[in-house]
């Protein structure tokens, strides 16, 4: 099993940026592919950023193209997602989830963190 631990959620103005971390438990943490996603309440849990465990190649909710990046660090274990620009928009619950391959949907993905919460005010 893999235990993910995000952090780094907090409130933050509007063009403010945060930076969460995801810290994954299990030392093989390079043979998953990692996602982002976030789920405001009353709505579903969407799709955010996703990184491929092979050649690190990533891929992006439209939402969120040229203001957030996805990077990983195996050595550490350790999934980012850099948020700049911030919008009230990107208030949510943000989830860092692994898989055993890139995808793109919550279903694909076998193991999930608690959350962390995001807030930007206006």
């Amino acid at each position: 099993q893999v235990q993910l631990v995000e952090s780094g959620g907090g409130l933050v103005q509007a063009g403010g940026s945060l930076r969460l971390s995801c810290a994954a438990s299990k030392r093989t943490f390079s043979l998953y592919s990692m996602g982002w996603f976030r789920q405001a309440p009353g709505k579903e849990r969407e799709f955010v950023a996703a990184i491929s465990r092979s050649d690190g190649s990533t891929y992006y909710a439209d939402s969120v193209k040229g203001r957030f990046t996805i990077s990983r660090d195996n050595a550490k274990n350790t999934v980012y997602l850099q948020m700049n620009s911030l919008k009230p928009e990107d208030t949510a619950a943000y989830y860092c989830a692994a898989s055993r391959t890139i995808a793109t949907m919550t279903g694909f993905y076998d193991y999930w963190g608690q959350g962390t919460q995001v807030t930007v005010s206006s």
